[in-house]
């Protein structure tokens, strides 16, 4: 039997919308980085965008389990000496609320060009409006 290799016009990339309210944050974006890569479909190839575009509703909303909300740090540099900044996650979410959802589920795809292109597809909004129902998204249901 050989190995079937997919091709660009097999692909079919649907849109989802994942509601993030009271969901475990890294639980959420593991599912959510395996969606947008396609890993969860059968003709899946490594080197292909074989994903789906996902929209991510009330992030504001989203979980922690333990002291991470106090403990967690999200660090940036500036690009000066002395320049490192620190926030933590109650910071964080509450004054940008999307930027902790994009992260957790950066790291999880790969840091490449692939990476790059599947992470474009990842939509992400503090609240429950989203300008994207021309596309007609399903719901999906991470649990």
């Amino acid at each position: 039997m050989k190995t079937m290799i997919a091709k660009l016009a097999d692909v079919e990339h649907k849109w989802y919308v994942v509601d993030m309210k009271d969901v475990i944050l890294g639980r959420a974006a593991v599912k959510i980085a395996d969606k947008l890569r396609g890993k969860d479909k059968p003709i899946f190839s490594p080197h292909m965008d074989c994903g789906d575009n996902i929209i991510v509703i009330n992030a504001r909303h989203v979980a922690v389990t333990g002291k991470k909300a106090e403990d967690k740090k999200y660090y940036r540099y500036t690009g000066f000496p002395g320049g490192l900044r620190e926030r933590t996650f109650q910071e964080m979410i509450t004054r940008f609320p999307e930027r902790v959802i994009e992260r957790a589920v950066r790291g999880m795809i790969p840091h490449n060009r692939l990476g790059r292109k599947v992470f474009k597809k990842l939509h992400v909004y503090a609240d429950d409006a989203h300008p994207h129902e021309a596309q007609k998204p399903e719901s999906l249901k991470l649990f």
